[in-house]
């Protein structure tokens, strides 16, 4: 199974030893080794089925299929790269703040609602399922925090990177702090996640 490693906090080091791993189209900033690229599809792997699906959606994915012996290193854009590990859980994601995901993972669109619609992020997001680690990007070092029961989040959706858990996702929409901060910009809403899991921000908005 391919191995991802930081090399430092803006590149991903990406070891293949016979497998194949995906990654975002044109993250590849060097290789080493004997090592083959191609497009993933439209779906980014997701077969015919996704493909039609992100078509619908206008939730863009364009990954490429990495395959052979060697090491590949990857960067987006000088964001900071964070490692999550999924052990049969699903994680949400960005689509834009996904950098690669390992061969035991299967991804998908699935509706966000009011969300996506008020964060311009578009009405769907992508979910990265089963067993394996994800790689994602944000604009400067991601921020993980947790969610409890007797502690639920508020965030800033343009600062949401992704989440995991059980988590249930509502609006706020009268929310004073903006103005009182000097941030009234008519974005009057944040997200409020309840449940158990985890939320990772970014300590810059969109």
């Amino acid at each position: 199974m391919a191995r991802f490693v930081r090399n430092g906090s803006r590149v991903l080091e990406v070891h293949l030893e016979g497998d194949t791993a995906r990654a975002l189209s044109g993250s590849m900033v060097a290789f080493e080794g004997q090592v083959q690229f191609k497009h993933a599809g439209m779906g980014g792997g997701e077969g015919l089925r996704g493909a039609l699906k992100r078509k619908m959606t206008g939730e863009s994915l364009q990954l490429m299929e990495m395959t052979g012996h060697g090491v590949v290193y990857c960067a987006a854009d000088g964001q900071e790269v964070q490692l999550i590990e999924l052990q049969g859980e699903t994680l949400q994601v960005e689509s834009s703040s996904l950098l690669a995901v390992g061969s035991g993972l299967r991804t998908d669109v699935t509706f966000t609602g009011l969300r996506g619609a008020t964060s311009g992020q578009g009405l769907f997001t992508t979910t990265v399922t089963g067993q394996g680690t994800v790689v994602v990007v944000s604009d400067g070092p991601a921020i993980v925090l947790e969610v409890s029961p007797q502690h639920p989040l508020v965030v800033d959706p343009q600062a949401y990177v992704c989440s995991r858990g059980q988590l249930q996702q509502s609006f706020v929409t009268d929310i004073s702090w903006r103005n009182a901060v000097g941030e009234g910009n008519g974005e009057a809403f944040s997200l409020q996640f309840n449940g158990s899991g985890a939320v990772y921000i970014q300590p810059a908005e969109r």
